[in-house]
């Protein structure tokens, strides 16, 4: 008679780079748009009423653009697990936490300081700008602080609140698109309603991914003592 030896079941896991190359992915959309800027400002192209104030001065947002482009791609690269356990992490968010803050110190700068034409703009979006933008550097500064005393969850989830504000140019092009298919170009109201979208959006997905890692800390710390537990029953 022979006893049958129950196989555990094999458990699929997501590809652990699907995360970080559809976020690389969505990245390429305010990256073209600031390739193309910046080839605007370095070609001498004709300037007209939406890009005087790039000409006028040059520095913000070419900083912006450089600051964003590292911070969004190599912190896509840093929701790898793989990379966060080694080495590769660590010198890459040297470069990722500045960027960032060049990210957001730059938005801030040219949001306070550019004359912005009524259409690419939407009435209290400069408020929004300006709230998320100080958010976004306090982000960083706050997870900088948590790695340096030694809190791995505090920073990870301070630094994913920082990408999901960076990352909003990308998804308020996926809200924009279908919007303007159905609707055409929004009013200035719905201009600004559809950016906060874009910007809300990112930060409940971060917020859901950060209860996620909890969730699993809390899992993998309780299962040495769940199996002491069992032993010793």
């Amino acid at each position: 008679m022979t006893t049958a030896t129950a196989r555990p079941r094999a458990v699929r896991r997501r590809p652990e780079w699907l995360v970080p190359a559809g976020l690389i992915a969505l990245s390429l959309v305010p990256i073209v748009a600031g390739s193309a800027r910046l080839t605007q400002l370095t070609t001498g192209a004709a300037v007209t009423a939406e890009n005087a104030r790039f000409f006028d001065s040059p520095v913000p947002v070419v900083a912006h653009i450089i600051g964003s482009s590292l911070f969004l791609v190599l912190g896509a690269l840093q929701f790898a697990p793989s990379l966060r356990r080694r080495r590769w992490h660590r010198i890459a968010g040297r470069v990722v936490a500045p960027a960032g803050l060049v990210s957001a110190l730059s938005a801030l700068w040219m949001t306070v300081f550019y004359d912005i034409p009524s259409t690419v703009t939407g009435p209290g979006l400069p408020a929004i700008r300006i709230v998320l933008g100080t958010t976004m550097a306090a982000a960083i500064v706050f997870a900088f602080v948590a790695i340096r005393r030694g809190d791995v969850r505090t920073h990870s989830a301070w630094m994913t609140r920082a990408y999901a504000i960076g990352m909003g140019a990308g998804t308020q092009v996926l809200v924009f698109l279908p919007y303007t298919l159905l609707a055409g170009a929004p009013a200035p109201v719905a201009y600004t309603l559809l950016m906060a979208a874009g910007w809300a959006i990112n930060l409940v997905i971060a917020e859901l991914v950060i209860r996620r890692r909890a969730r699993a800390g809390r899992r993998r710390s309780g299962a040495p003592m769940a199996a002491t537990g069992a032993r010793l029953s």
